[in-house]
């Protein structure tokens, strides 16, 4: 479906969209369906309601059951039930057809027009007679009152076929050279014809005689339109008993009053080519006008246009559902075109669901009303210059800003800011060259730049599968982590290298951290130190508590050295500030010189304390008073302990991994 808005009248064009071809099975029809969006979205109202290639003509039955089309080729007539929405029946004809009327409610008398003279009758079961014409006919009309069928053509003869008596009745012999339509008014039976020479002559069938003449061509050819030459009558409708409206070639539209020789209103379509058919919207005085580009839809007591219908093939014949807004067009193409107005009434009985399809379509559109505007705030249009238009029909206030004119906007913005686009171009130019040419060293920008190791790491272990973790890189709760320079981890506290061992010994052997070269100036010592915990330990420690105290020792060991070192190089500083500023001033001479250049903590360390330091950086003291020959015993008791407790452990290990058996 696709909807239009041309003066503020929504159409809706049922026919628009893809259609499958006919010659496709069931099966690709479905899968056609199941691809392509717009096959699934478009509404077919009435099924097959086309031709192989033009079609000419379109009529409803007086009942409203049936809708009957002509088109070629090859010629043929297709009749459509509305209650089945789909095809009833299908006849090809010999000849193509110029027109055609339904002589009773439904589709069971047809009459047609032929382009080759001949009149074919049609009832329920096919072709019933043809006879022939003595001229080319144009145009036809069945007079219900008195049985005769009106056919007019090149000549200046008005035959009558009498349908009761089935033979040819006297003709009518006008004034005119050809007659080129016909019209009958259901009220009085009044006969009109509308001639090459642009005058309209009105026949009484009672008397038989000629009641009066209209000489349209008169009110189109004066110097208000400028026609060069004589228009023609090429269309002719009633409305009601008294109105009739007459369509010239030259693309006008007179209104009449039959009791008056001048028009009531002249409509000009301005585009100069004949008018093909008039019909009434009885319900809202509105005239629908059709030419082969455009179907005008107008006041008929204004002529002021209320909206129309364009296409991009021509228009052959036009057909109104009684009081609704439903059209559908013959056109020159193979799809006839159905459009829906619901302004102009309400959908048939028969496809009452259009109602409710357009009421939600324009639901959800309403929700999209300002597509040409371009929301801005109260700052963007201070910094636009655009602050002087606030009160104006320029700016529609919604929410917290207003809407513009997007070509308003845009103007506004290349004079605020020039080099904008110039900009805009470079940065596109830049981007588009990186893009082309890659970079030599493949550098991993994926990683934050806030805490760098800890997202490599948890890149390694998701991609080796080691551990099940969650990627925090694309957890929003810990956006932060990685993004604010607050959250670093600094890798030289003391609470970290305390807290964190194991990390420590990872960098360790990556190679990324200082602390390898600490580490191997304390590893001496730290065996020594690491095998006396060892003992002391309970035999029910398993390994990873061994190494986790091991590495909480060496960073103790790594912290003392490094705070005694930073005590050196004060005490040196200290020195220097002695030799090179004024001594302080002190009567005891000996008490300077006996003061000691260690830190207290130094002193008590080789006193024999113990320094011990807490997990939150508080220290704690610690003395013991023993004898030193006492304590190189126990030491060397200790020892032998446990080389020998080392030996047994080696024996069982040995005896074990040989009695297992082989997986």
């Amino acid at each position: 479906m696709q909807v239009s808005e041309i003066d503020n009248v929504k159409i809706y064009n049922l026919s628009a969209g893809k259609s499958l071809p006919d010659w496709l099975t069931e099966r690709k029809k479905r899968a056609l369906l199941k691809k392509n969006v717009d096959l699934r979205r478009r509404i077919e109202l009435i099924q097959e309601f086309d031709m192989p290639g033009v079609s000419t003509t379109l009529r409803v039955s007086r009942d409203g059951q049936y809708i009957m089309a002509t088109g070629i080729y090859k010629p043929r007539v297709k009749c459509f039930d509305v209650n089945n929405l789909s095809l009833k029946f299908e006849r090809c004809l010999d000849s193509e057809v110029v027109t055609f009327e339904i002589l009773s409610e439904d589709y069971t008398k047809i009459v047609f027009l032929q382009c080759d003279r001949y009149v074919e009758f049609h009832v329920g079961h096919g072709r019933h007679y043809r006879l022939r014409v003595p001229h080319f006919g144009r145009d036809m009309k069945y007079h219900k009152p008195s049985c005769d069928l009106i056919v007019v053509g090149a000549s200046s003869e008005v035959y009558r076929l009498n349908l009761e008596l089935g033979q040819f009745l006297a003709p009518y012999v006008t004034k005119a050279t050809e007659i080129n339509c016909c019209g009958v008014n259901d009220e009085h039976g009044l006969l009109v014809f509308g001639t090459e020479g642009g005058h309209v002559e009105a026949w009484d069938p009672r008397t038989k005689t000629r009641q009066g003449i209209l000489d349209c061509a008169l009110h189109c050819s004066d110097a208000d339109y400028k026609n060069s030459s004589v228009p023609a009558i090429t269309s002719i409708k009633f409305n009601g008993a008294l109105q009739l409206g007459v369509g010239t070639s030259t693309g006008h539209v007179l209104l009449y009053d039959i009791r008056s020789s001048k028009p009531l209103l002249v409509k000009d379509h301005m585009n100069e080519i004949p008018i093909k058919c008039i019909e009434f919207h009885k319900q809202m005085d509105y005239v629908y006008s059709m030419d082969a580009n455009v179907v005008k839809i107008w006041d008929s007591n204004t002529g002021k246009q209320y909206t129309n219908i364009e296409s991009s093939v021509d228009f052959n014949d036009l057909c109104v559902i009684p009081n609704t807004g439903l059209s559908m067009m013959a056109v020159e193409d193979q799809k006839m075109q159905i459009h829906y107005i619901p302004s102009l009434g309400p959908a048939p009985r028969w496809c009452a669901f259009l109602d409710n399809l357009t009421d939600e379509m324009e639901s959800s559109a309403s929700q999209t009303v300002y597509d040409d505007y371009k929301f801005v705030t109260k700052q963007e249009l201070e910094s636009l210059g655009l602050d002087h238009l606030l009160g104006t029909n320029l700016l529609r206030a919604y929410m917290h800003g207003y809407f513009v004119d997007v070509r308003l906007y845009k103007r506004a913005k290349s004079i605020a800011d020039p080099f904008a686009f110039e900009e805009y171009k470079k940065r596109k130019i830049r981007e588009k060259i990186e893009q082309e040419r890659p970079s030599r060293i493949k550098v991993d920008d994926n990683l934050p730049k806030v805490n760098r190791d800890l997202a490599s790491r948890l890149l390694d272990n998701e991609s080796n599968k080691k551990k099940q973790s969650s990627n925090l890189l694309k957890d929003d709760r810990f956006k932060a982590l990685f993004e604010n320079p607050d959250f670093e981890v600094d890798r030289e506290a003391d609470e970290y290298r305390l807290l964190n061992p194991v990390l420590a010994r990872f960098d360790k052997n990556k190679g990324k951290s200082k602390l390898e070269e600490e580490t191997m100036e304390v590893q001496e010592e730290d065996d020594k130190d690491s095998d006396r915990e060892l003992y002391e330990s309970s035999d029910d420690s398993s390994d990873e508590d061994r190494t986790w105290r091991k590495e909480i020792k060496k960073q103790h060991k790594i912290i003392r050295n490094k705070k005694q070192e930073e005590n050196d190089a004060e005490d040196d500083d200290n020195e220097k500030v002695y030799e090179f500023s004024k001594a302080p001033k002190t009567n005891n001479i000996r008490s300077v010189m006996q003061v000691s250049k260690k830190s207290l903590g130094d002193r008590l360390f080789k006193e024999g304390s113990n320094i011990v330091t807490g997990t939150g950086g508080n220290r704690e003291m610690k003395f013991s008073m023993r004898d030193k020959k006492r304590s190189s015993e126990n030491h060397k008791k200790m020892q032998k302990h446990y080389e020998e407790r080392k030996k047994i452990v080696r024996r069982t290990s040995y005896l074990t991994k040989k009695r297992l058996p082989k997986m």
